[in-house]
């Protein structure tokens, strides 16, 4: 018997490199958010400098915080749960370094690029088209690694954690590569190959299921593995393990179109959206009891280990999170949170409870098994917990009221039928006491990932690290065969290549239903023959509005309700944005929608406006964009653009942008420096505000003389 035991060793090197990386990033985000927060109460925290103003560095903390710091902590916790379930070191410590430091790179690319103003506006998916390139290839390399790992397991049974992994794996790299379909037109920009609304469906199709299946399915995966090791304890349900994955890994990709409801989206997509959004309760709530109930008989323990209780609360943040979410989804619940900042404490409640606690107990459950030593101070860590847990609820409960507020002030009519609030700004001067309050409870949770960045520092110092834990385990092949009647499950998970299979067609078929008949059926979006392409001098303009994240504040998206309608024009219809690459019809609101602008206001206004906000609207959170009316507009790129936009199929006649694009652009100028002297403004042609007060005089200028046709682009 003893003949056919191999010896052989987990590699905690890399595990260790995550975990370093994890802390790291994790505290850099958090800071990052935290300036952000700030900003939106006192805007010249900028102190006027365009790349760590707030449209640059919002898509630098949501990337920090999301692919960085979670995103080391869930590679973290594959690598070490991952060769524990196999039995088996990973398949090639090189893909294993080459994964670290490719991770690494990629994070250290976002954060230079972003607060350059490189970005496709996407949300959870800004970075640009050689990063995006770059993330598909370390991407694959960790999935050679994970398939190879389970390949030559020992264990025959894969355990429910390494399911989620395989999900994961798999879903990450079809969300990825379908939403990151674009057309470069210089080595770090690019334009989206899909415009409008289709644009729209796909990057929320990509938008919900990254958080789905990059921070919820490996994180549940990981939560199956960890929770039972520290309270030692096997899994409550091993069926209801069964049920939780299947229901979630097919319905989850489904959802993504609740988050355009209301929207020139069709209305059988946000339907569809809305209806599996409600069915997803089941499952996630099903993962949920698993876990808590796993705790059965452990409770004393979990009062005074904080690893369980960091494990216990990120568990009731998640449960919490996605009833949550699929109630926001609702249509008459959706019509007053969307745009809202309810939906800014619905994410962050789910990112600092779920993500970030349970990602914190996985830290001090590693480091002192990873130097042989005790937690050096577990006062510290519960320290940790309740000030962590005090600053979510400082962030949470004032953004919730905010969002609220903001979502009933917006509808509000008074008795003579007119909008009780119909200056914009009334609602942000009622809220700003509760951004600040949110940055009271952003710096809390710094505080206490600081707490905890030290206690890890004193345990690995005060212990021994051990790079290679020994370990010994009979070949799979020689393993004892179980006897009796199995399960189909069981079986199924012997055969990973049949299983992966599986997974993949319970993901791709909720895609499929969504994303085909958007593109094949001509009628999902009906064109308008009044809206023609973007001019040269406008194209440059909405290019520069990308790259200062206008489109992190601003909406350009006018729902059909009578609140929007009188405050913004007419409701937004599909076929306005058949030349929009990529869309831009925004999340949140914290200035009005935009969809109409053009023509609201002087060329004037628009040139002090962007020079100094208040000096237009008293009590404006905007930043300055100073820097427009100075940096010189770059045209030499103008030719690369128009191709790249013709290939994407915006009709720009052949040769346009090898000499006629340029005398357009000259000629719009020249008008704009005409218009501006008349408002007591002078301004050469050839700076950037030009640029930029051309697009948003375009802004909804076409529906004014539209006429619906049955051709569609």
């Amino acid at each position: 018997m003893n003949s056919n035991i191999e010896t052989f060793k987990y590699d905690n090197r890399i595990v260790r490199a995550f975990a370093i990386a994890t802390v790291i990033w994790g505290i850099v985000g958090m800071f990052v958010g935290l300036l952000a927060a700030v900003q939106l109460f006192y805007p010249d925290a900028n102190l006027n400098f365009q790349f760590i103003s707030f449209g640059r560095i919002r898509p630098l903390h949501t990337n920090a915080v999301i692919f960085a710091f979670v995103g080391n902590g869930m590679f973290m916790g594959i690598y070490y749960s991952l060769q524990r379930l196999c039995k088996a070191r990973m398949f090639s410590d090189w893909l294993s370094w080459f994964n670290f430091w490719g991770w690494q790179i990629i994070i250290v690319g976002a954060a230079i690029t972003l607060p350059l103003g490189y970005t496709t506006s996407k949300e959870y998916a800004e970075l640009e088209w050689p990063i995006d390139l770059a993330i598909t290839i370390v991407w694959v390399a960790f999935a050679v690694n994970l398939f190879g790992t389970i390949a030559k397991r020992r264990e025959k049974h894969m355990y429910v954690a390494i399911w989620f992994y395989i999900a994961t794996v798999i879903t990450i790299a079809v969300l990825h590569i379908t939403n990151s379909m674009e057309m470069p037109w210089s080595p770090l920009k690019s334009y989206s190959m899909y415009a409008g609304v289709q644009d729209a469906l796909v990057q929320w199709w990509y938008g919900h299921n990254a958080v789905a299946f990059f921070l919820t399915t490996p994180y549940l995966g990981l939560m199956y593995y960890f929770l039972p090791k520290a309270a030692g304890r096997p899994v409550f349900s091993y069926r209801l393990s069964i049920v939780h994955f299947w229901a979630l890994v097919f319905l989850y990709i489904w959802a993504g179109p609740h988050h355009l409801l209301y929207s020139a989206l069709p209305d059988w997509a946000q339907s569809l959206g809305m209806v599996f959004s409600l069915m997803l309760i089941a499952p996630s709530w099903g993962g949920m009891l698993n876990g808590l109930l796993t705790l059965r008989g452990a409770w004393d323990k979990v009062r005074v280990d904080p690893v369980l209780k960091f494990m216990v609360a990120a568990i009731t943040a998640y449960g919490m999170s996605t009833l949550e979410g699929p109630l926001m989804s609702i249509k008459t619940v959706n019509s007053l949170s969307h745009y809202t900042d309810w939906t800014i404490a619905h994410v962050h409640a789910g990112a600092l409870g779920w993500n970030g606690f349970l990602t914190f107990s996985m830290l001090y459950f590693l480091f002192p098994r990873l130097y042989n030593t005790k937690l050096w101070s577990t006062k510290l860590a519960n320290y940790h917990f309740w000030i962590s847990m005090l600053g979510i609820v400082f962030y949470c409960i004032p953004i919730y009221v905010a969002g609220i507020t903001e979502g009933l002030m917006w509808k509000q009519f008074n008795k003579e039928g007119f909008l009780q609030y119909p200056n914009f700004l009334e609602t942000i001067v009622q809220v700003i006491p509760m951004f600040k309050l949110r940055a009271v409870g952003g710096s809390l949770y710094i505080v206490g990932t600081l707490m905890m960045a030290y206690n890890l520092f004193k345990t690995a110092k005060a212990g021994k690290f051990e790079p290679d834990t020994v370990a010994q385990a009979a070949p799979m092949e020689k393993a004892p065969v179980a006897h009796g009647k199995t399960s189909w499950h069981r079986l199924l998970e012997g055969k990973p290549m049949f299983f992966t299979v599986l997974a993949v067609v319970s993901v791709l078929i909720g895609g499929l239903v969504e994303l085909i008949p958007m593109f094949l059926i001509k009628e999902n979006v009906p064109t308008i023959a009044s809206v023609h392409p973007y001019t040269p001098l406008e194209v440059l303009g909405r290019d520069i509005y990308i790259r200062e994240g206008c489109m992190g504040c601003h909406s350009q998206m006018i729902r059909p309700f009578r609140s929007e309608t009188e405050r913004y024009g007419e409701y937004s219809k599909a076929g306005e944005f058949v030349y929009d690459h990529p869309f831009l019809w925004g999340s949140e609101r914290k200035g009005p929608d935009l969809a109409r602008e053009g023509g609201k206001y002087p060329d004037a206004w628009h040139f002090s406006h962007m020079d100094d906000p208040r000096s237009t609207s008293p009590g404006s959170i905007m930043p300055r964009y100073s820097w427009l009316l100075s940096q010189k507009l770059e045209t030499a790129s103008l030719p690369a653009r128009l191709r790249a936009l013709r290939r994407v199929g915006v009709p720009y006649p052949a040769g346009f942008e090898n000499g006629p694009a340029q005398k357009d652009l000259e000629a719009q100028a020249a008008k704009i420096v005409v218009n501006l002297k008349q408002g007591s403004v002078n301004c050469e042609t050839n700076k950037e505000i030009i640029a930029v007060i051309a697009y948003l005089q375009r802004l909804g200028t076409d529906i004014k003389a539209a006429t619906p046709t049955t051709a569609a682009k």
